[in-house]
C-alpha cells in the first residue's frame, strides 16, 4: 500500500456517469456480463439456482476452509434471511467445463439501502451502528457490501478487479453514494492483530459525520498500540488483503471492533463515500468499463 491511501486526493463524481447508458443498466437488470478479465467474468446471478449457490461457495469457505459454525450445515449453505433481498454478484471462470452454476469462484453480497429499509434493515447493523450513519445522511443512496468470498486457488490481483467491475456497475447504476459494512481478522482474539487493528484506529479515521461506532454491548478496542509504537509496514503486511483493498480506494474504518463467535473472525466496520475513492482507481474502472462495453 501506498503511503498516500488513508488520505486520499477527493475527486466528486455524479451517479451514473459511467453506468448511465442503456447498455450498463441492461446488463445489471438482466444478468449480463458487467466485466471480464482473462477467462474471469463478473456478473449478477441470473435465476434462484444460481442465488442459492452463491451461498454454496461461501459454505465451501467460511466453514469448510475457516472454521465457522452454524448455517445450514444439512444444505451445505451459509445462509440467513438477508440472502433472499440481496443482489449477489458472481465471479464466473468460463474457462472451465460444465455450467455456469458449476463455475462459480467467487462472490460478493449487496444490500441496497431501500431493500433494506423495506426487510427490517442492514446485516451489519447487529455489529455497528450503522443506521445512525444512514440517518445522519439522508438523501445518499448507500449500500452494504458483505460476505465477499473467493475460492483459495482464485484468490488473485485479478480477481478482486473483475469483482470491483461488477461493484462499480452496480455503484454508477443505482448513483450509490456511500459504500460500507464489515470486514473481517481471522480469529476471534482483537489482541492478536493488535499492530493492524491500532494502525486503522490511529491512521485510518473518518470525520465525525461519517464515523460509525460499534454496538455498545459488542464493542472492543481497536487502539491496543500507542500510534508511536506502531510500525506501519508490519501492521499492513498483517493486514487481511480485503482491508488493504478498502484502504487504497479511500475507505476509512469506524470506533472500534466487533467479536463474531459465529464466525471466528473480529469485524472492522469500512465507510467509503463513492466521491473519496482516489482518481486513479476511478480513473481505472471507468476506462474498463468503456472498453468492456464498447467491445
Amino acid at each position: 500500500m501506498r503511503g498516500t491511501v488513508w488520505k486520499p486526493e477527493g475527486v466528486r463524481i455524479e451517479p451514473g456517469i459511467i453506468a448511465g447508458s442503456v447498455r450498463f443498466r441492461d446488463a445489471v437488470a438482466n444478468g449480463l456480463p458487467l466485466g471480464r478479465i482473462g477467462s474471469l467474468e463478473v456478473r449478477l446471478t441470473r435465476s434462484a439456482e444460481e442465488a442459492a449457490a452463491a451461498p454454496q461457495v461461501r459454505y465451501r469457505v467460511f466453514f469448510e476452509e475457516l472454521g465457522a459454525r452454524g448455517g445450514l450445515a444439512s444444505e451445505r449453505r451459509d445462509a440467513d434471511r438477508f440472502d433472499d433481498i440481496c443482489d449477489h454478484l458472481l465471479v464466473i471462470d468460463t474457462a472451465l467445463p460444465g455450467r455456469d452454476i458449476d463455475r462459480i469462484v467467487g462472490t460478493y453480497r449487496l444490500l441496497r439501502d431501500e431493500m433494506a429499509a423495506a426487510s427490517g434493515g442492514f446485516y451489519s447493523s447487529g455489529e455497528f451502528e450503522l443506521d445512525k450513519l444512514v440517518a445522519r445522511h439522508r438523501g445518499r443512496r448507500f449500500m452494504e457490501l458483505g460476505r465477499s468470498c473467493v475460492l483459495p486457488k482464485y484468490r488473485s490481483k485479478r480477481t478482486i478487479e473483475v469483482l470491483w467491475q461488477g461493484i462499480w456497475a452496480y455503484v454508477n447504476t443505482y448513483g450509490i453514494g456511500v459504500m460500507a459494512g464489515c470486514a473481517s481478522f481471522h480469529g476471534t482474539v482483537p489482541a492478536a492483530h493488535a499492530e493492524a487493528l491500532s494502525f486503522l484506529a490511529h491512521q485510518c479515521r473518518p470525520a465525525p459525520e461519517w464515523d460509525v461506532r460499534a454496538v455498545a454491548d459488542r464493542y472492543c478496542q481497536m487502539d491496543l498500540m500507542p500510534s508511536e509504537a506502531v510500525d506501519m509496514r508490519a501492521a499492513l503486511a498483517a493486514m487481511p488483503p480485503l482491508v488493504k483493498g478498502y484502504l487504497r480506494l479511500g475507505a476509512k474504518v469506524g470506533d472500534g471492533c466487533v467479536v463474531d463467535a459465529e464466525f471466528g473472525t473480529t469485524d472492522v466496520f469500512i465507510i467509503l463515500p463513492v466521491e473519496t475513492i482516489s482518481a486513479r482507481y476511478i480513473a481505472y474502472y471507468g476506462a474498463e468499463a468503456d472498453r468492456f462495453f464498447q467491445a
